[in-house]
């Protein structure tokens, strides 16, 4: 489903009082109370293709759905960008600021059902401009234990980390990164949420590049993508926790 092109970007707190969806191309339900919830009560909130999400059209494994979001640069600068799911019993899939790195992202997440899938970049001076996209899919990705949990493998690989650096374009850069976790929801009888929560990538000059806060529906042993407009200087540490306070650190070459 398109989103409403550049040229008719209207902020939702000017235009849609009187629209049960706040303009909302996909025409969802739930749209309304998440804004408030997760972009504030008072933001002013537009629909705009500039800000890219592409996921599969269909989501044959509900457990790994694959998404990427990227940001036109001609929004300007981008402070965050979150990822909300509608019809996911956990809505919020992560926030990611890209801080030096390029305002985009790659990742897996778990799908409960058809929905559409969201992101929502809050520029340099506050507003919030949301893309999205439409995955069906079978569903049933949050409520069931991933492959790790249930053949008790978890344990052994918990915090280890792979990743790679590799040129993208002249003169920019990709992290890809893989991280061993189970990452539960806390949906499942008997297994409480445990999951991913923050990381930080800095280079080797010890300067931030990017901050990511995680939430229970990442996908099992989650892979993320990250962009750079230029190599980071001496690789990139790796450094977060889960919300049980296991530290992960590593460094990519």
């Amino acid at each position: 489903m398109a989103i409403a092109p550049a040229s008719s970007l209207v902020f939702a707190a000017d235009a849609f009082a009187a629209d049960a969806f706040e303009g909302d191309p996909f025409k969802s339900h739930p749209w309304p109370d998440m804004r408030r919830e997760f972009l504030g009560r008072r933001a002013r909130v537009a629909f705009d293709a500039r800000v890219g999400v592409l996921g599969p059209a269909f989501a044959e494994d509900p457990m790994n759905v694959p998404i990427s979001v990227r940001v036109d640069p001609t929004l300007g600068r981008v402070a965050e960008i979150v990822v909300l799911v509608d019809r996911n019993p956990i809505r919020k899939v992560l926030s990611y600021e890209p801080v030096l790195a390029l305002p985009a992202l790659a990742f897996r997440f778990k799908l409960e059902q058809a929905s559409p899938v969201r992101a929502a970049a809050r520029l340099a001076d506050g507003r919030w401009v949301v893309g999205g996209t439409w995955v069906d899919s079978a569903g049933g990705g949050c409520t069931v234990a991933g492959a790790s949990r249930n053949d008790g493998t978890w344990s052994r690989t918990l915090g280890e980390v792979s990743g790679k650096l590799f040129t993208t374009a002249p003169g920019a850069s990709r992290l890809r990164v893989k991280i061993m976790h189970p990452m539960d929801t806390g949906l499942v009888a008997g297994i409480p949420a445990f999951y991913l929560n923050r990381l930080t990538l800095r280079d080797g000059d010890d300067r931030e590049l990017a901050r990511l806060q995680g939430f229970e529906p990442l996908s099992e042993n989650p892979v993320f993508s990250f962009d750079f407009a230029t190599p980071p200087r001496g690789g990139v540490h790796i450094v977060g926790t889960d919300n049980n306070g296991n530290r992960i650190r590593s460094r990519v070459q």
